[in-house]
């Protein structure tokens, strides 16, 4: 009988990879957000588009995620993010065929859900290091859903939130992703 053992990442490969994939979802967010600003202020396809490529882009991030750091058993919460990642995309397809108040209901139950994903998923990773960003921007977007959800019963509801949202949600990845690059360095 022959065994096979699968390598596993070592703490130092997980830190490297989860700091590009952290610089790619900065830049990401950035650019989006900046796309959602310039859509306009009414739902069209363009910002239809946007709304729904914004959650599958976390899919192919927890995705890549999932695959790199295996070792550092973040799994389950990881693979519950994709979920929940595309469920939003497909609400949001639906929401933004309807109304704003939709896409920010919508987008304020994935941003609560997420956020709570996010928080469990860095503090089990915080001894790699650098989790702290990550584990501020989980209560800060369970804070962000709440008050997307309650955005969408005011007065005048607009997505345009939603840009600076992201945008934050990418200063919080760079700041994890400079925090593991001297992690990294730090293990050599």
């Amino acid at each position: 009988m022959s065994t096979s053992t699968v390598a596993r990442p070592s703490a130092h490969a997980t830190a490297v990879s989860l700091r590009r994939l952290y610089l790619v979802r900065f830049g990401f967010a950035v650019v989006w957000a900046a796309l959602l600003l310039a859509a306009g202020k009414s739902l069209g396809p363009l910002v239809g588009v946007l709304l729904v490529v914004y959650p599958l882009f976390d899919v192919a991030a927890a995705v890549v995620d999932f695959r790199s750091s295996r070792s550092e058993r973040p799994a389950v919460g990881l693979v519950v993010n994709m979920a929940l990642s595309l469920l939003a995309a497909v609400g949001l397809g639906i929401a933004a065929a309807s109304d704003v108040p939709a896409v920010l209901r919508v987008w304020g139950a994935w941003a609560i859900t997420a956020g709570l994903v996010q928080l469990a998923v860095a503090i089990t990773r915080y001894r790699l290091g650098g989790q702290w960003p990550m584990i501020l921007s989980g209560g800060i977007s369970v804070l962000a859903g709440a008050g997307f959800v309650a955005m969408a019963g005011g007065a005048d509801p607009t997505f345009t939130a939603l840009a600076g949202y992201a945008t934050l949600g990418g200063v919080f990845f760079l700041a994890s992703a400079l925090r593991l690059g001297r992690v990294a360095k730090e293990d050599r």
